[in-house]
């Protein structure tokens, strides 16, 4: 079992000590990015990446939340190729959003908190290289700070596992077919969606209710 408070404590230290450094049926809520918004990017794997954006898409800060295909070999991949785990890629969701609203540290405590990131390849029912738990980073900052919340976590034993989450750096991303885009929000009866999805939004609506946009 997941120690959740021991989960906060570990990101609201990590926000602190950066901040001493710096100065009922869900709906989509993707925004338009302003012209002269401040904008930073993350591509996240996390399992079935319908989940990924359903859940990225109700944060405060997140313009944009694209699922597509990124870490593997294959060009252009297909949902079918990847689907046989044979292209590398990990299903994958591109986030876009205002570091001022939400930094990247809160990004990944919605991230850690929201699938296992203790299980190789596997994410519930679905199991697969293309399910791996997976952080693309696009910078030297955000590899540092995945990296050094990752240890933090393990070191103090939240998961009876240790996390595995791959951090890797980001080289290309491509989107998904469109009939992936916004998929939980326009199949919330399709029965993956209302068997798998809607318990995590459920739950993650109720952990993340201060970090919510306004409906």
């Amino acid at each position: 079992m997941v120690k959740a408070a021991g989960l906060s404590l570990i990101f609201t230290l990590f926000l602190q000590i950066q901040s001493c450094g710096q100065h009922n049926q869900p709906v989509a809520m993707t925004q338009p990015i302003p012209s002269n918004e401040k904008t930073a990017v993350t591509t996240l794997g996390a399992g079935c990446f319908w989940c990924v954006e359903a859940v990225f898409q109700q944060l405060k800060g997140v313009h944009t939340v694209v699922s597509g295909y990124a870490g593997g070999h294959v060009k252009n991949p297909s949902y079918a190729e990847v689907c046989t785990g044979n292209t590398g890629h990990a299903e994958v969701c591109q986030i876009t959003y205002d570091p001022d609203v939400i930094s990247f540290t809160e990004i990944l405590e919605v991230y850690w908190k929201t699938h296992d990131p203790t299980t190789l390849n596997r994410q519930g029912g679905d199991v697969g290289t293309q399910y791996r738990s997976a952080i693309f980073y696009h910078n030297e900052d955000q590899r540092i700070i995945a990296e050094e919340l990752k240890n933090k976590i393990n070191a103090a034993g939240i998961w009876p596992d240790p996390v595995i989450t791959e951090i890797t750096p980001f080289t290309v991303f491509y989107k998904a077919e469109d009939y992936h885009q916004e998929y939980y929000f326009q199949h919330t009866s399709q029965p993956y969606c209302s068997v798998v999805i809607t318990p995590k939004i459920e739950k993650f609506r109720k952990v993340f209710a201060d970090k919510l946009k306004e409906k």
